[in-house]
């Protein structure tokens, strides 16, 4: 028995590390049975049959898992964002922030095409919800090596608009990989999708990097599901002001001695990431839970 990491799924394989080396891998059928087909950045044993093929036997307990992008066991999620060709929609940001909350895992904002736009709004806004903010161009290598040591030993899925870099960004921190990139349609204003698979790369010092398919927004069935009364606390800088409104079942959505809402008054809450609050809040209660 062998015990490694799945670098990579394609067409139905898996291809493993171990200590061996790499090693191509099938996965038994009782997974497709219970719905737990193995994931890239899953921990697995695998056994070797005697032509040499590998089969993924076990996947051992995960620490968490995201359906876009398809990984598991994520330490960080780093959120490519650009305020330039194409312009990021805060309330993309905002949906993946509260699925990070979910998860227990980091989420680290980077800001790229900073030799174009600095992304100063999206900076301060996120930087006062308390999240750590990064701002990097591909183009100049400016911010890659913070950027580096800010996932020193970490398992990373870097995710984002298509178009804003993620594989250019990737290129820098880890040259021999060659990454194919795409320019921007002038017409469309998104990236052509230049990744086609989720893939970990090692990075050195225990790092490894994921490079997810791009998108250009969040659909409903990829969100997990999340009830409406937990989402206020998703929302890390919401945290300070909950318990403390009037009415014990405050939705902080305008009710009278809302704590939350009188923090955006007051300009302690971006407005964008109440708005985004708000639509998500929307979502949940339309919805009975959002599917997996």
């Amino acid at each position: 028995m062998r015990e490694g990491i799945i670098v990579k799924a394609l067409s139905g394989f898996y291809y493993v590390k171990t200590g061996e080396g790499l090693l191509e891998c099938k996965a038994r059928g009782r997974f497709r049975l219970d719905g737990t087909s193995p994931l890239v950045g899953d921990r697995v044993q695998c056994s070797v049959d005697s032509a040499g093929r590998g089969r993924i036997d076990r996947v051992e307990e995960r620490r968490n898992f995201f359906i876009r992008p398809a990984v598991a066991n994520i330490d960080a999620l780093v959120f490519v964002a650009a305020n330039v060709n194409p312009v990021t929609d805060p309330y993309l940001i905002d949906r993946v922030s509260v699925i990070a909350e979910e998860a227990g895992c980091e989420l680290i904002l980077c800001i790229n095409k900073t030799d174009l736009d600095l992304g100063e709004k999206l900076e301060q806004i996120y930087r006062n919800a308390g999240y750590p903010v990064i701002l990097t161009s591909a183009e100049t290598g400016r911010g890659v090596d913070a950027l580096r040591e800010a996932i020193r030993g970490k398992i990373c899925a870097f995710t984002g608009n298509s178009g804003v870099g993620k594989s250019s960004l990737l290129n820098r921190l880890a040259p021999g990989l060659d990454l194919k990139t795409a320019e921007v349609s002038d017409k469309l204003g998104r990236g052509k999708h230049t990744t086609r698979h989720v893939e970990l790369f090692a990075l050195g010092d225990d790092t490894w990097l994921a490079d997810t398919p791009g998108y250009a927004s969040f659909e409903l069935e990829m969100m997990k599901v999340i009830p409406k009364e937990t989402l206020a606390g998703d929302f890390r800088e919401f945290r300070p002001y909950l318990g403390c409104c009037r009415f014990l079942d405050c939705a902080h959505r305008r009710e009278p001695g809302c704590c939350v809402t009188e923090a955006v008054s007051a300009g302690r809450i971006a407005p964008s990431r109440y708005r985004s609050y708000e639509r998500l809040y929307e979502l949940s209660a339309q919805h009975k839970s959002w599917e997996e």
